[in-house]
């Protein structure tokens, strides 16, 4: 028996070998950035520009973070969001209610899109992306290091500064068609 046999025979009687095959490939057709966008900065919009070059589609989900108390609803992130984003062709703006992982699968895609600040941020992005694989592995995550501009900026900050600031540095960390929006909050 030569070695080609011997590997035809392996491959085909294995189960332990089929691990090892080579997948097709998959080619990023959809990806899906989802977020809870309370909020949406500079930082978001960022990402949101530069993962719309890496697919035909990006569908930005708008979910609720049970950790976080919202500033603006559901409903409200998503007309935000939505404004922002209009000139950028291929990007769609959806709000979800559960988890991340079954919101991908319903938009039909295999890719998820995570934003990365500071290096902290990549333990717990870490710890998300495993859960994610044991829930559906054929889901793929893509993480994106914020631009230096934006790696301080989140949400968090945004509803620090927004009472204290004056439009012209308010538009430093969010774009500056929603800050009338954010001006209505406080």
């Amino acid at each position: 028996m030569t070695l080609i046999d011997w590997w035809k025979q392996l491959d085909r009687n294995s189960d332990w070998h089929s691990a090892f095959r080579i997948r097709k490939p998959l080619i990023m057709k959809k990806a899906v950035y989802t977020g809870s966008f309370d909020p949406i900065t500079l930082g978001h919009l960022n990402v949101i520009e530069r993962a719309s070059r890496l697919v035909e589609n990006l569908v930005v989900g708008i979910g609720v973070n049970i950790e976080k108390e919202g500033l603006f609803q559901p409903l409200e992130r998503l007309e935000l969001v939505h404004r922002v984003t209009r000139y950028l062709g291929n990007v769609e703006v959806k709000a979800f209610e559960g988890l991340a992982v079954n919101f991908v699968a319903s938009c039909g895609a295999k890719v998820m899109i995570r934003g990365v600040r500071p290096l902290t941020d990549i333990a717990a992005e870490f710890t998300m992306t495993m859960a994610n694989r044991q829930l559906n592995e054929e889901l793929e995550t893509v993480f994106l290091m914020a631009d230096g501009d934006y790696a301080h900026v989140s949400s968090s900050l945004i509803k620090q500064i927004t009472p204290l600031s004056d439009d012209e540095q308010l538009a430093r960390f969010v774009p500056a068609s929603i800050i009338p929006d954010l001006r209505a909050k406080f």
